[in-house]
Parts: C-alpha cells; sequence; structure tokens
C-alpha cells in the first residue's frame, strides 16, 4: 500500500496529463479552472487506493478515479448554479467568474467526459462499471432533488435527511470504493462491503461539513461561515433544533435578515443550548465506526485496513 499523498499524487498528475480540446475556451477552460482548484480528491483516492488493497496495482483504475472526480466536479459546477454559491475552495465560482449558462454547459461536457473516461481500459467490466457509475449518478441527482424540495418545507425528519444526504453525497463516495473492488476483479460480496464503507464515510464526510459550515474556520474551511444558516438549510442541526427547541426562537430566525451575523450568532446558540455540536460529533462517530466494521468482512493487509481506518477517523477532526 501507499500512503495517501502518493495516490493523491497518481491523480493529480493524471488530471495534469488530461488533453483537453483548446477550443472552445469558454467551454473547456472553466473546466480546467475547475479542475485546477485541487480539493482532498477523496473519492478518486478511494478508487486507486481500494484496488491496490484488493491486489491490482492502482494504475489499473486510474481512468475509472478520474472519471469519478470528473463527474463529482460537474455536480458542484451545476449544485452552484443551484445554490447561488459565490465561493467553492476559497475561489469564484465558474457562474461567478463566467456566467450561469457557462457553468451549466461546462458540467455537462464534464458529464459527458466522465463517460468516456469510464469506459478506458475497463476491459471486461464495462457493464458493470456502467451500472455501479449510472446508479450512483441517478442516486445523487435524486438526492439533490430531495434537498431542492427540503427548501419549501418545515417538517423535513431526520431520517429524511439522512437518507438525502446519502443519496447526494455518500453514494458516491461508495461508487469509488466499489469502482476499485470491481477494478480489482474482487467478488461481489467484497465490493458491496467497500460500497457500504464508503456510503457510511460519506455520511460522516457531509455530517462534519454540515458542522464546519456553522463553527468551522473560513480561512481553512474555503468558504464564509454560517450559509447554511442564513439561508435556512434543512442540515441536522436545523432539523433538530426544530424539533427540540420549545421556546419557538429557532422558527422565529427563520426567514431573511438585514442582518446576517445576528441571526448567525442567534442560530448558534440554540444549537449550543441543545448541545447539538457534541451531539452531532456523536453521530459521526457512529457512521464512523459503522464504515470501519465494514472492513471486518475484507481479508486486507494490515497497511491497506490502518490506511481506511485513519481515513474514516480524520472525517471527525478535519477542519476543511
Amino acid at each position: 500500500m501507499k500512503e495517501y499523498n502518493e495516490y493523491l499524487r497518481m491523480v493529480n498528475d493524471a488530471i495534469s496529463n488530461l488533453r483537453l480540446p483548446a477550443r472552445p475556451a469558454g467551454l473547456y477552460d472553466p473546466i480546467r479552472y475547475t479542475l485546477d482548484c485541487g480539493g482532498k480528491r477523496l473519492r478518486p483516492v478511494l478508487t486507486l487506493a481500494t484496488c491496490h488493497a484488493l491486489g491490482r496495482e492502482p494504475i489499473t483504475a486510474i481512468h475509472q478515479a478520474i472519471a469519478i472526480e470528473m463527474f463529482h466536479n460537474f455536480t458542484l459546477l451545476h449544485d452552484d448554479v443551484m445554490d447561488k454559491a459565490d465561493v467553492r475552495r476559497g475561489r469564484p465560482t465558474v457562474h461567478v467568474k463566467w456566467n450561469e449558462e457557462t457553468a451549466i454547459l461546462s458540467g455537462d461536457a464534464m458529464l459527458t467526459t466522465a463517460s468516456m473516461l469510464l469506459d478506458i481500459k475497463v476491459g471486461d467490466h464495462i457493464q458493470q462499471a456502467h451500472e455501479l457509475f449510472n446508479g450512483s449518478a441517478m442516486n445523487i441527482y435524486e438526492g439533490q432533488q430531495l434537498d431542492m424540495d427540503f427548501e419549501s418545507r418545515t417538517d423535513v425528519t431526520v431520517e429524511e435527511y439522512i437518507e438525502m444526504i446519502r443519496l447526494k453525497t455518500s453514494v458516491l463516495l461508495g461508487c469509488a470504493c466499489g469502482m476499485g473492488a470491481l477494478m480489482a476483479d474482487a467478488p461481489m460480496e467484497t465490493q458491496i462491503r467497500m460500497f457500504d464503507y464508503g456510503v457510511n464515510l460519506g455520511l460522516a464526510f457531509q455530517l462534519q461539513d454540515d458542522y464546519l459550515d456553522t463553527y468551522g474556520n473560513p480561512e481553512t474551511f474555503g468558504k464564509a461561515i454560517g450559509g447554511d444558516i442564513l439561508n435556512d438549510k434543512k442540515t441536522w442541526l436545523l432539523i433538530m433544533a426544530m424539533n427540540e427547541d420549545t421556546t419557538g426562537t429557532i422558527r422565529s430566525l427563520l426567514g431573511p435578515t438585514s442582518d446576517p451575523q445576528t441571526k448567525i450568532r442567534a442560530v448558534r446558540e440554540v444549537y449550543n443550548s441543545l448541545s447539538l455540536p457534541e451531539r452531532i460529533h456523536e453521530l459521526i462517530s457512529a457512521y464512523i465506526d459503522t464504515a470501519i466494521k465494514s472492513l471486518d468482512y475484507i481479508d486486507l493487509a494490515p497497511e491497506a485496513r490502518t490506511l481506511f481506518m485513519d481515513l474514516a477517523l480524520k472525517s471527525a477532526s478535519r477542519d476543511k
């Protein structure tokens, strides 16, 4: 097994070597801009590490790993348009730097490019790879629709929220792990166990994102803190507060405000009074434990198990 940064270097080198056309620049420059933003590259690293852990050289799955990263970034371009987000990874979003039409069209091109990359050197796995990839994509779209539906609802349950983030965020991490197992010719049971590991890792990852959006440091998180609060986004924190705040304070704070910082502070005070920061980390730890238990059913070398355990544990303590 390699260190995380070694897999990351393989991913970044492969992205640097992509031969995107030069013209029309209005289509391809936003794609380069998006991919150059970097990020953790967690999904493609999971694909390479899983493939390696299960007995094949990581390069075996490099094209499929980059396909998943390309697809992930496609979703971000469209999400930023729908969410009207101004900053992504510390830089202006594509629709701000260019315009919404460009973000949509360049995102479409990224989706098609991802499908093309998926087919490179996939061998006999082409049908399974497409079933895994396309099934995960449809789940993500379903999750995005649920997220949009929640905007106009005040009765969203915790169970509905968890299902939404499972579809919208976690399934792609599951797909990344499952794809690596598939490219390693692992048995179906192993593919499923690695998929489950990725899904539970993803749930922990998204819940930590929710926490950081409210309590993180903007310098390390890469965007302004409190966006979820200002947009009344139905996160685990807000849903729990709406269920448990008997004073009615949290509901009185919903809606537009002329004083964003005051609203953020007031909502945080409600969250703190209900011990929600501590409780969300208890939930995050539970999902991490479930992810790690998935590894118990797979024959992994000690160093491979350690890598996947460390990735899961770091999800609970990351600050960006």
